[in-house]
């Protein structure tokens, strides 16, 4: 992936904030972010560095979830693997999107 100099210089903002970029084999066309137990994919943008492809995910081991609603409870799940997803969780995988967010906002 050919990377422009203004998303290099923002995945290394990202870095030196405590973000980890990673790689997630299932969407190689997309660049990896992770701290503590949230991740999301970037998408290079043409209008500003990166978007956030999709949404903003809690992690079960290094793989991204979905969150479904079973039984009238909520749960993250990867493939057979499930969590319940807490008030606590919800509250992680919140800030996690909204810092995110503000830390794509350009640079002034």
């Amino acid at each position: 992936m050919d990377l422009s100099q203004t998303q290099l210089a923002t995945l290394e903002r990202l870095h030196r904030a405590g973000y980890e970029i990673v790689a997630f084999p299932m969407y190689a066309n997309y660049i990896g972010i992770r701290k503590d137990n949230c991740a999301a994919l970037l998408a290079p943008a043409a209008s500003q560095p990166f978007t956030i492809y999709g949404s903003p995910s809690y992690l079960i081991g290094a793989n991204l979830t979905v969150r479904v609603n079973q039984n009238g409870k909520n749960y993250f799940v990867w493939k057979k693997e499930k969590l319940e997803a807490t008030p606590a969780r919800i509250a992680q995988l919140d800030a996690f999107s909204a810092a995110l967010a503000e830390a794509l906002l350009p640079q002034i």
